[in-house]
Order: C-alpha cells, then structure tokens, then sequence
C-alpha cells in the first residue's frame, strides 16, 4: 500500500510511452501500486493509461492540476481526479500533501475531461478581459480604474482578480515580470487543442473556444509560446 508511482508529462503519447511499453513503469510496478497521473491529456489516451494499469493489477486514476506555479509552491492546488471510488480514496491521501481541493470526477479520464473544460473557460476568459483592456485604454478609461469597477461588477472572474495581465495591478503575476510563466502561452495552446479534440469527438461546437485556440496559435507561430498566456494581451494591443 506504501508504493505509488505518479506521473506528469505533456502529452498522451508520453504518458503511454512511459507506463505502458514492455519496459514501461507498469510492467516493474507492484501489484496494488497506487497509479496517479498528473498529467494534462486527451481523455482517450488517460483511459487508455487506466486499462493498462488495471490489466497490470494497479490502482489509477487520472488527476490533473489546476493553480499553477504559485500554488505548487503554495501547497494550494486543486486536483481533478478521475477513478474508481478505491482508488480515489488513496490518492486523495498522497495529493493533499500537495493540494487544498482534491475533487471526484467520476469514473476514469473525467479529470482530464474536467481540466480540459477549466482551461477552455480560462483561456477565453483571458482573451475577453485583455481585449476590455485594449478597448479602454481607447475610450481613455485607465487600467486600474477597470479593474477596479470589474472586480466590483458583473464581468469579475479569476482571470480578472488572480491573474491580470496588465503589470502593476497585482503582485506576483506574470505581467509584473515581464510574462515570465506561469502558465506559458504554448501550454495554454495545448489544452486549447485537447479542447478542440475533445469537442469534436463529441460532435460539439465551441465557437469561442475555438477562437480563443486560433489566437494563441497566432501568438505561439509569432514566437512567443514561452510567455505567459496573459500576455496575449500584446497580440491583441498589436491588432488593435
């Protein structure tokens, strides 16, 4: 029961490349081993991850994570965790240590499921609020006053009050250091393009999330995939 293994790599064909090849992780782990991959990946590809745990007579569950480098560094990340009720139980035990909200999906690859709807949502947020940005900047309304009144009115979101990215209206983000990550701009892409997978699997259609993507993919081609995703607010000031 002492034994766990925890992953956290970038793509599906990783996290399959390394726990599920005949030399892989999962063909050395011991029976009952505690599986928890951290990951952010296609849903498909982290219930691919389970089978193959669960054929090798491991416990797994997907748990991606949300709240970036501040809260890994904070201990306050939320994990999203995928798996049956087991082996949740167990992982819950091993990601307090390192998160405040450990949350139950549901059944395996719903964590990923859930990680990919909160980025879409983030990363349209970020677009929206950089472009009210531009726009009063424009209308010579200042920056502060803006987010003031947004934070005290009816467009106020996370994006808005923990990240903005406009430097010097809060401490500790990206836009103070010059979009150092954080979360950077190619890694926001990413998720974005799960988003899209995802989407059209299900026969869904996410015309904003499908904008935002195109935006970050622009930014990305310009260079600037290292940057922080806030600071896709240079693409959108260039436009305008």
């Amino acid at each position: 029961d002492k034994h766990v293994l925890i992953t956290m790599l970038q793509t599906g064909q990783q996290v399959l490349g390394v726990c599920g090849t005949s030399d892989g992780l999962f063909a050395h782990a011991r029976k009952n081993c505690l599986f928890i991959d951290c990951s952010t990946i296609d849903v498909q590809s982290a219930r691919q991850v389970h089978d193959l745990a669960t054929t090798h007579g491991l416990l797994g569950v997907d748990a991606p994570v949300s709240g970036g480098v501040a809260g890994a560094a904070a201990g306050t990340l939320t994990f999203m965790v995928g798996g049956d009720e087991p082996a949740f139980a167990k992982a819950q035990v091993i990601l307090s240590a390192m998160g405040q909200r450990i949350i139950h999906t549901g059944p395996a690859g719903s964590g990923e499921a859930a990680k990919i709807c909160n980025n879409m949502i983030l990363g349209i947020s970020m677009i929206a609020i950089s472009e009210a940005f531009v726009l009063a900047k424009q209308l010579g309304l200042s920056e502060e006053k803006l987010f003031e009144v947004v934070n005290n009115a009816s467009g106020q979101c996370w994006a808005m009050s923990k990240y903005a990215p406009v430097p010097g209206l809060l401490d500790g983000v990206p836009a103070n250091k010059d979009y150092q990550p954080g979360f950077a701009a190619a890694m926001m892409l990413k998720d974005l393009r799960l988003s899209q997978d995802c989407a059209q699997s299900v026969a869904v259609e996410t015309p904003l999330g499908e904008q935002t993507t195109k935006l970050y993919q622009a930014f990305v081609e310009q260079g600037h995939g290292q940057l922080d995703f806030s600071a896709i607010i240079k693409l959108l000031q260039h436009e305008a």
